[in-house]
């Protein structure tokens, strides 16, 4: 199969909303939050720039929204400057054989960016299908599902600093990415204007991932068609409620609600037998020549690891199960996945955020443990 370059993406034409007839419910994938003061929609980089650095020099209150899918907006609305980033367009920055570099602005589409790769046979980010958002977020959670995370395949971002109000282009390393985190999520403020990636070339993709081998009959380590990775990851993830459906009435979410805690040895240890647990810093063994005749040293202290435990088996071993809401709310947990939560009909932000800390309480209250919300809170208290 030969690889082929994405076109680059038309760049719509620009459309204007009053602000106070839009709610910024309408921008977001759970459904929830009150009218902006004040809307902009640029369409263009050009416009984004501009727009971004004037609201800047006002010294407004600023509130960026791409994809809408990891934010949660009080019912109240935001009392600022909403900037909705609409920008699109695919660059190609170089190309051969073997792999393919990229440009894509902020505004795409990540599942769009990833089936129009898969369809023209690049690898690297197909089993990352299916999440929502756009991609200009992408980084900012170091988004990863099913084996993969974006920072595989990112080469850095074009970023325009709050600071100094310049354009500056961060490598992959100035990032610092870890789970689900990066400089920016950490309190960097800007704007992420665009995103480089590196795709190869390939028919197949090695699975990394247990659940996604069992999908898929094969092995982890295998190679599967790349296609057939994408195909399968957005049939795990429509069964869990994770895929953006408006036919589907557990689709109005944020996703996956909490992250993974990471916690000391010494915790993953007091939890029931059962429960789900992921060594994630695990040492290899280090062979020491000694000559003859001489005394060892004694070994360094054991280290005590960092482990990676199933938010979703602890809130449901809490007693939180699928399809549980509170009583008169209208918002819920997911009926085919208890990471996430939904918005079913006509749910308010309040109760998302009461539902949300009410998951929190009962894990903390059970297993001592702080579950960490994945979306932001905009005037709201998630935790």
């Amino acid at each position: 199969m030969t690889a082929s370059a994405p076109s680059d993406t038309p760049v719509p034409a620009d459309s204007t909303t009053p602000a106070e007839s839009t709610l910024l419910a309408d921008l977001t994938t759970i459904r929830v939050g009150g009218p902006a003061h004040t809307l902009v929609h640029p369409t263009t980089e050009e416009e984004l720039l501009e727009n971004v650095r004037a609201v800047w020099k006002r010294g407004d209150d600023w509130l960026l929204i791409g994809g809408g899918s990891n934010m949660v907006i009080s019912d109240d609305g935001y009392d600022g400057t909403v900037i909705h980033i609409a920008t699109r367009g695919i660059q190609v920055v170089s190309q051969d054989e073997t792999s393919l570099s990229i440009r894509v602005q902020a505004g795409e589409s990540w599942d769009g960016l990833v089936a129009r790769l898969v369809a023209r046979g690049w690898a690297g980010i197909e089993a990352l299908s299916g999440i929502p958002g756009s991609v200009g977020a992408a980084p900012i959670q170091n988004i990863g599902a099913y084996g993969q995370e974006i920072a595989s395949a990112l080469d850095g971002i074009d970023f325009l600093d709050y600071s100094s109000g310049e354009l500056v282009h961060l490598s992959t390393a100035e990032l610092e990415l870890g789970y689900r985190s990066s400089v920016i999520k950490s309190g960097r403020a800007g704007l992420v204007i665009a995103v480089h990636l590196t795709l190869t070339a390939s028919p197949t993709s090695s699975v990394q991932y247990q659940q996604l081998a069992t999908a898929l009959g094969v092995n982890v380590g295998d190679e599967v068609p790349v296609q057939q990775v994408r195909d399968t990851v957005l049939a795990l993830r429509a069964s869990k409620a994770m895929v953006l459906d408006p036919n589907e009435p557990d689709s109005a979410s944020c996703g996956s609600f909490f992250t993974n805690p990471i916690v000391p040895e010494h915790i993953a240890r007091a939890l029931p037998a059962d429960a789900p647990r992921w060594v994630i810093d695990e040492e290899p063994a280090i062979d020491v020549a000694v000559p003859l005749g001489e005394t060892p040293a004694l070994p360094p202290a054991p280290k005590s690891h960092k482990v990676k435990l199933s938010a979703a088996w602890l809130i449901e071993n809490s007693g939180v199960k699928k399809g549980f809401r509170l009583p008169g709310s209208r918002a819920a947990v997911s009926s085919k996945h208890s990471l996430a939560i939904v918005n079913r009909t006509g749910a308010s932000a309040a109760e998302v955020s009461e539902l949300a800390r009410y998951i929190g309480a009962r894990v903390l209250g059970e297993y001592g443990i702080h579950l960490q919300p994945e979306p932001v809170g905009v005037g709201v208290e998630l935790s």
